[in-house]
């Protein structure tokens, strides 16, 4: 199984409510996708690998197989709700970190 974990720097100004509402959208699209096993939000999280160190939000799928994912990623978190987040970001599509962790 492949849990692909996404963390997300978010502007000083976006508000909690705000962020609420882009992770709900996650959550719900989640629900859609047969291969989603899990889907998991985890606010203000301290990272410290290298390239994503500080204070980030995070949320992650776990997809029972690689080809799913794939096709979920591109279909439905870049184009219907991809704008959104990347909106809410600091430094825009910069403040997304993503990586995948089989477990």
């Amino acid at each position: 199984m492949i849990r692909h974990l996404v963390h997300l720097r978010f502007r000083a100004d976006v508000s909690q409510a705000e962020k609420q509402q882009l992770f709900d959208r996650l959550a719900g699209l989640a629900d859609r996708i047969d291969g989603v096993l899990d889907f998991q939000h985890r606010a203000n999280v301290s990272v410290e690998t290298p390239l994503v160190r500080g204070f980030l939000d995070m949320f992650w799928f776990d997809f029972r197989d690689v080809s799913v994912r794939d096709a979920y990623l591109v279909d439905e978190v870049h184009q219907v709700i991809g704008a959104d987040i990347v909106a809410a970001l600091e430094g825009g599509a910069e403040g997304v970190f993503v990586c995948d962790v089989e477990i």
